[in-house]
């Protein structure tokens, strides 16, 4: 699997910054194949270290452990979200503002990154420790989501309900979205552990996956009012 290409927004960073952001990404791309390769309980620390040629120390400042580097294409969509939650302004309806923060989220990720959660989700759905620790991190997005909303509004949700319970149907939301889209996956190479990394296009790419997330948040209202006959 290839580098990703920078964003415009990683291309306006000071060097120091963009060095700092390619060692990153290097840990993520290497230990995604590693573990692709090898198995995420064979794969050890000093393996993933030594193949970018980085120490240890270096890697405890990119991340807080081996299962978040596993986890590196999810963990950079919570940050993004978070990131464009806190950054726009509020105005209107607040799920609609968490449906377009969501989408602006998944736009500025770069045009690799959808290959890179796909073989991510893979990986995660197989290995119990990934699987348990992508729980605790979405709990966690979700406090997260629901601190700038407090901010925003001015609203303690201990008060108000209404805003954890946005966070967690903004997350339902893109877990169902996330699940219809990656049941249409589809492979364009030969099916072998790194043809699978390198050549899963996944069901239409982001532009699919965005399509997903505007049909998930757009079936709240209505879901809210399902009855059976």
């Amino acid at each position: 699997m290839t580098m990703s290409t920078p964003t415009p927004a990683e291309r306006a960073l000071p060097l120091r910054e963009r060095k700092k952001l390619r060692t990153r990404k290097a840990l993520a791309d290497a230990a995604l194949r590693l573990f692709l390769d090898r198995g995420f309980q064979e794969t050890t620390l000093d393996e993933l270290v030594d193949a970018v040629e980085v120490s240890k120390r270096t890697f405890f400042r990119m991340y807080e452990s081996k299962e978040d580097v596993a986890m590196a294409a999810e963990l950079e969509l919570w940050d993004a979200y978070v990131a464009e939650v806190a950054a726009r302004e509020l105005h209107g309806p607040v799920l609609d503002f968490l449906r377009e923060t969501l989408v602006a989220a998944i736009t500025g990720l770069g045009e690799d990154w959808d290959r890179r959660f796909l073989a991510t989700r893979g990986l995660i759905a197989r290995t119990p420790v990934l699987w348990d620790r992508s729980l605790l991190r979405s709990i966690t997005v979700q406090a997260r989501l629901v601190n700038e909303l407090e901010t925003k509004l001015g609203v303690d949700s201990r008060d108000d309900v209404r805003l954890r319970l946005l966070g967690e149907v903004s997350l339902a939301a893109w877990r169902c979205a996330a699940k219809n889209w990656i049941s249409g996956r589809g492979y364009d190479g030969p099916q072998g552990p790194r043809e699978k990394l390198g050549h899963w296009k996944g069901p239409g790419g982001s532009t699919q996956l965005i399509r997903r997330v505007e049909d998930a948040f757009h079936a709240i209202p209505d879901s809210l009012t399902l009855t059976a006959p």
